[in-house]
């Protein structure tokens, strides 16, 4: 069973799904403008955001006839703390690459 912080990746492999994602750092909107801003119809939006949402992405908010849709923290953290098990082993083979290169010029 993948991680959220899996699924945070997936959803954001989507190039739509991700501009949708990017459009929203400026604040709440709804699924008519981040159509405007994206570019496609109010029904794909919509269904990116489904997407988004289940990955804790965007979180939505009624308003009046409106649902708003803004980031959500969470998933942007599952995303983090999935990608940051990889620091250690990531920096331990710089470590090796730059003594590998020391050595190496140590040697001409």
């Amino acid at each position: 069973m993948p991680t959220n912080g899996v699924k945070v990746l997936s959803a954001l492999a989507d190039p739509t799904r991700r501009a949708v994602f990017e459009a929203l750092p400026q604040g709440s909107r709804s699924v008519g403008d981040l159509a405007a801003a994206v570019g496609v119809s109010s029904s794909a939006v919509s269904q990116h955001l489904k997407v988004l949402r289940e990955a804790k992405l965007v979180m939505v908010q009624p308003a009046g006839n409106h649902r708003l849709y803004s980031l959500d923290p969470r998933g942007l953290a599952d995303a983090r703390d999935y990608l940051e098990q990889f620091w250690p082993s990531a920096i331990a083979a710089y470590s090796a690459a730059l003594s590998s290169a020391r050595a190496d010029l140590a040697d001409m």
